[in-house]
């Protein structure tokens, strides 16, 4: 039983992962590939500048989709720290 238990709390770990880090990293890579198609057509061969957009992006993200990301986070804490006793026995 308590293997079960672990397991799917395992489970629900890498999902809620997942979900946080998908925003994150999809407009990383979007931003990525906007940004190296438009070098690739200017020819500009800086290295920085598609780090900086990227930075940029990511922490809007982070900022404006934050505290609901946050969210997912503490149900998740609170479904494990719930199920601890379970778990341990």
């Amino acid at each position: 039983m308590g293997q079960d238990i672990f397991l799917s709390q395992m489970q629900n770990a890498l999902l809620t992962v997942l979900l946080v880090s998908a925003p994150a990293l999809g407009i990383a890579i979007l931003i990525g590939i906007s940004v190296g198609l438009i070098q690739a057509l200017t020819q500009i061969q800086d290295q920085t500048l598609p780090q900086a957009f990227k930075l940029v992006a990511v922490m809007l993200v982070l900022i404006i989709f934050g505290p609901a990301l946050a969210l997912h986070v503490t149900n998740l804490a609170g479904h494990v720290l719930d199920a601890f006793p379970v778990v341990t026995r």
